[in-house]
């Protein structure tokens, strides 16, 4: 019945944004699934925390649970050793364990209720101290210390910034009830912004990670929502005639670019915060919809049928002549941009399958990058570095990342229902 409904909504750009809300009880945890084998990865040894058993949170296993999930590491066991940041490591010790990095650190309940957090690597190759990391957090931010360790163990170990600490939404269904969750990058920690008995779709993190904008169906209409997670204080921006969605923020966070059908037909506008009159920027005979900025915020591109089948445009974000940029299949949607402006992610159809495809864009040369069936929503982590997409997984849909060369996919899923419609937030200090 998934597949039927999946196949239904891909059809039709004009609903393509409807596609697959689904189950999932409130009360689920998440796991984690890393299957796979990257090309090169790095083996590390990183030890429990010291004093982690009395906190509310196993600071190294979250460390560790990142990083394998990023598919450039490999985690060695460490059962049974007690280290901390002021320890001397035995480096042969380590070398003939085959680590080429260790990480210890402690974690210690300060008298106003807060946690010291702190963390020294080592370069067991070189026999080297890398460095000490330090933070002070309340219990309730002691999963965000151990994402922040792990993004400053990455960015020491491959010269590029982690994107543990950053969040991903995402939307659930369960009976008649629509709920829009924001949870940690792997999954863990989920808090409901949004519960309604209509549908909620399309969320998209603002560039500061400080609103998301949605499109909900509670005035019977797709209207266009602007939320802010610190106060869930929240403000219709678009409310127009007909149809209002897919929202896209500009770089600056000032202004949106979606979806409207207000003159006849679905094209897209760009829309002012501020309350100014939305500027129509493409004048098609067909569906433009689906809009997503380039890193730098000069090109948009956008999904419509105007040569008579979906396919995916650019054009310059003020408006103005489109360039086809799909060419192989004739169905593809759903493109988004790597931060780093050197990737094109979308979703293909190709004999009813939809798979997300990767295309480098200077080159053009393009790739698959799963090996499932149902592919959908694709979206870059904020380094760059990993994909979220939402697919059928087993024969239940599920929140998956994969690395780039997709060699190494992670399934964030619960056990008793399903996930859809993921947004990858930016990195938070």
């Amino acid at each position: 019945m998934v597949l039927t409904l999946r196949s239904l909504v891909y059809k039709t750009l004009a609903l393509c944004f409807l596609a697959g809300l689904v189950h999932l009880p409130v009360s689920a945890q998440f796991r984690v699934e890393v299957t796979g084998v990257g090309m090169t990865q790095l083996p590390v040894a990183i030890v429990a925390f010291k004093g982690e058993a009395a906190a509310p949170q196993k600071l190294g296993a979250i460390v560790q649970a990142n990083l394998e999930r990023s598919g450039q590491f490999r985690g060695l066991d460490t059962a049974g050793r007690d280290l901390d940041e002021l320890s001397r490591p035995d480096f042969g010790a380590w070398r003939q364990n085959g680590a080429d990095a260790l990480l210890v650190g402690s974690v210690n309940r300060l008298a106003d209720g807060r946690y010291d957090v702190r963390a020294r690597l080592y370069d067991v190759v070189k026999g080297q101290d890398r460095g000490l990391y330090r933070d002070t957090v309340s219990a309730a931010h002691l999963r965000l210390a151990a994402h922040r360790v792990a993004d400053w163990m990455y960015e020491q170990l491959t010269g590029t910034p982690g994107a543990f600490a950053s969040r991903l939404a995402y939307v659930t269904r369960q009976a008649n009830r629509y709920v829009l969750w924001v949870a940690d990058s792997d999954g863990e920690g989920a808090q409901q912004a949004l519960s309604s008995q209509e549908p909620i779709i399309s969320p998209k993190w603002s560039p500061a990670g400080t609103h998301l904008a949605y499109v909900s169906f509670e005035l019977r209409k797709p209207v266009i929502y602007v939320h802010e997670l610190a106060t869930g204080q929240r403000k219709v921006v678009a409310n127009y005639r007909g149809s209002n969605s897919a929202p896209a923020w500009a770089p600056d966070g000032r202004s949106l670019v979606a979806t409207l059908s207000r003159d006849g037909g679905s094209q897209l506008y760009r829309i002012d915060l501020s309350g100014a009159e939305p500027r129509r920027l493409t004048q098609s005979a067909g569906i433009d919809t689906e809009p997503a900025f380039s890193a730098d915020g000069a090109q948009l591109y956008f999904v419509s049928d105007r040569g008579g089948s979906p396919q995916i445009y650019r054009m310059p974000s003020q408006g103005g002549a489109a360039e086809r940029v799909t060419f192989a299949g004739n169905y593809n949607i759903s493109p988004t941009l790597s931060p780093d402006g050197r990737w094109l992610a979308y979703v293909n159809r190709n004999g009813g399958q939809f798979r997300v495809q990767l295309m480098e864009l200077a080159t053009g040369q393009i790739r698959a990058l799963t090996e499932t069936a149902a592919d959908e929503r694709p979206s870059f982590a904020p380094n760059s570095q990993l994909l979220a997409y939402a697919t059928v997984a087993q024969g239940q849909e599920a929140l998956m990342t994969s690395s780039l060369d997709g060699r190494v996919r992670a399934r964030l899923a619960s056990r008793g229902g399903d996930i859809r419609e993921p947004d990858w937030g930016p990195r938070r200090n």
